[in-house]
Parts: structure tokens; sequence; C-alpha cells
């Protein structure tokens, strides 16, 4: 483990004179998975301590202490036009750690592929118009443990290959690490930190300038990119939560944290080394058998383009979840977060503990 850690920091200095820095690179990895925490608003840094764990925090996993947990989650966005999908399968390695492996697929289908639409002449085709799909994939591989058999501090952590296409234009190659921990407190506070990407994660760009390149009247449109390299940022990702216990039947669950981005963005606090964001979220929980969880998220400044006036955005969620044995389903709700934004997206998913169901 440690000489391929080396290897990727070796990897990552290599390319570094070579390759373009994006701020949004593969952003599809920074949705999340699981319907719990997407409805507290990624509001589970500290607190996420199952299947689903990896795409939070993989130092969770270590919640996953009997047996073998699978999650499975499906949602859609913009009246089905992308979809997202994740599986995942998590299992504990007699007392040395748990292992997990988690496939991410976020997809467009069905673009219509105009590149084609005008001859070379400059004559009109409409038979010419084809159609592609644009899908971005991914496979984590994680691992969390007690250092030193330490009950107090979780660490984990993801190797990640990703494999992006566009149709037959182009096609990209990538990989990357995140590392992250959680301390758990004698006062029963909990404190979490991930950094994704954590030696930055490179895509390898391929591009097929044959099918992506159009000429009309001698004069060349859609020509390839020049840079095939690029680079994902670290993101750092802290909170701390607590579980307050109200009555015998209820508990309350609330965290609270920041976001940092390495790049300048619209964030509240936002300058050119890293930008800032705040998040909450919190899930009341009655006898462990129903959920109920809200979460605020993305806060960013944006411009009324009517107005010019500056004000704050920020993408509200909101969810909730039953837990039968060893089987829990959950529900979440979200919008963009665009000031007067009506785009709702919905997400399910599912949580098979095999754990409960024997134990």
């Amino acid at each position: 483990m440690k000489k391929l850690f080396f290897a990727a920091l070796i990897t990552s200095g290599v390319f570094s004179e070579a390759q373009i820095l994006r701020k949004y690179s593969n952003e599809f990895l920074s949705i999340g998975a699981g319907a719990r925490g997407l409805a507290m608003g990624g509001a589970v840094i500290s607190n996420q301590n199952d299947v689903y764990s990896p795409m939070w925090n993989p130092a969770g996993l270590i919640g996953v202490d009997r047996d073998w947990q699978g999650a499975a989650m499906h949602a859609e966005y913009f009246e089905s036009i992308a979809k997202y999908d994740y599986i995942a399968y998590a299992k504990p390695l007699d007392g040395s750690g748990v292992f997990a492996i988690s496939i991410v697929r976020l997809g467009v289908d069905n673009i219509l592929n105009t590149t084609q639409l005008i001859d070379p002449e400059g004559n009109i085709d409409y038979d010419k118009i084809t159609s592609f799909s644009q899908s971005d994939y991914a496979a984590l591989i994680s691992y969390a443990f007690n250092p030193g058999g330490n009950q107090k501090l979780d660490v984990g952590v993801n190797a990640k290959l990703v494999y992006r296409n566009v149709g037959k234009f182009a096609s990209g190659y990538g990989f990357g690490f995140d590392i992250g921990a959680i301390y758990h407190s004698d006062n029963g506070w909990n404190y979490g930190a991930v950094m994704k990407d954590v030696t930055t994660t490179v895509n390898f760009w391929t591009v097929n300038q044959k099918e992506l390149s159009a000429v009309v009247n001698g004069e060349e449109f859609n020509p390839a990119p020049k840079d095939k390299l690029e680079l994902t940022m670290p993101k750092l990702n802290l909170g701390m939560s607590r579980n307050f216990e109200i009555n015998r039947d209820l508990e309350l669950m609330p965290e609270v944290g920041i976001n940092v981005d390495f790049a300048k963005t619209a964030a509240l606090i936002s300058t050119d080394f890293a930008s800032i964001t705040p998040y909450a979220g919190a899930e009341l929980k009655f006898q462990d058998m129903i959920f109920v969880r809200v979460g605020l998220n993305r806060f960013q400044n944006i411009t009324d383009i009517e107005n010019l006036k500056r004000k704050v955005s920020f993408q509200p969620s909101a969810g909730i979840g039953v837990k039968y044995q060893g089987l829990t389903l959950d529900y979440a709700i979200t919008n963009s977060g665009i000031g007067g934004s009506n785009f709702y997206s919905n997400f399910f998913s599912l949580k098979l503990d095999m754990g409960d169901f024997r134990n």
C-alpha cells in the first residue's frame, strides 16, 4: 500500500507541468450516494457508517462489523434526461478491517449528433442526424481499519478508477485516491474529515478527430482539443456530529461542517487558493425504524441577470427512511440550489444488512 501511494504521488508530479486543472472535473463523484446522505445535504461526513460510506468518507466502513452489506440506488435528473446509479458491497475481513467495492454511473442517452448535418458544400441533410450517449463510470475499491487497534479512530481509503465516454467522439480513463478519518471522542461527538482526490485524479483523454470534426466550405468546425490530460484538484470535507437521545423512542443526529474546494468558485468564502461552503443536516430517528431527514448545502453567491443584484442560493433537501430487520429503504428529494429553480430530483436507495437478518 505504501509503495502504491508513493507511486501515485510521483505520477501526479510528473504530469504537473503538462495538464489542465479543472474546477469541476469528475463532478459526478461529488454527488454522493444513498438517499440518507443526500436528504441530509451531505451532512454525513462524520456519521455515515455503512456500505454507502465510500462516497462520503471511506472511514465510515468500520461500521460494517457483521456479515456483509449490499446497496443500490437509482435517480433521474431533469425529467429523466440524466440517470444516476450506484451499487456497492462491503464485508469485514476477520477483524483486520472492512473491504468494499462500489460502482457508479451517470449517463445521458439519446443526445442528437448534428456534426454531419451540413455537408462539405454547405447543404443541410437531416438524414445525417444520429444520436449518441454520454456516460461517466467509476469503480471504487475501499478499505477501512482502526490503526493500531485504536477503536476511537477510524481510517479509510478509496482507490478510484474512472472511465468517461462521449459517444464515438472521445473517451477518457482516470485514477485517483481518497483518504478519510473519523474520531470518536469520549463526550459523544464524532469528528470526520475526508480529502478527495488527495493526489489529484488524472484523466487521460483520447479524441476521435474524424468523428468530431466537420468541414464546411473548406472551414473546419469542432477541432479536437489540444489538451489530452485533465486533473481533478483535491477537495476537503470536514464535519462534526453527535447523537442525542430525546426519549426512549426518539433520537436526533445533527451534523454541521464545511466543504473546501482548492479553487476559486462562487462559494460564500472564495479566494484564489480555496473556497469554503458550509453545510448542515439532521436525522430524526423513531425506534430505529422510521427516519426523517433534512439538509442544506451548496451555498453560493449568484448574480441575478435581470437586476444584477447579488444574492445567496443554497440547495435544500429532505427525505424519509424505513427500516425493517436488515432491509432499509430510503427516499430523498432535492433541487438544483439555483435561486427559484423548479428542477427537483428524486433519489431512491436500498440497503441490505445481512448482519441484522442473521442475528
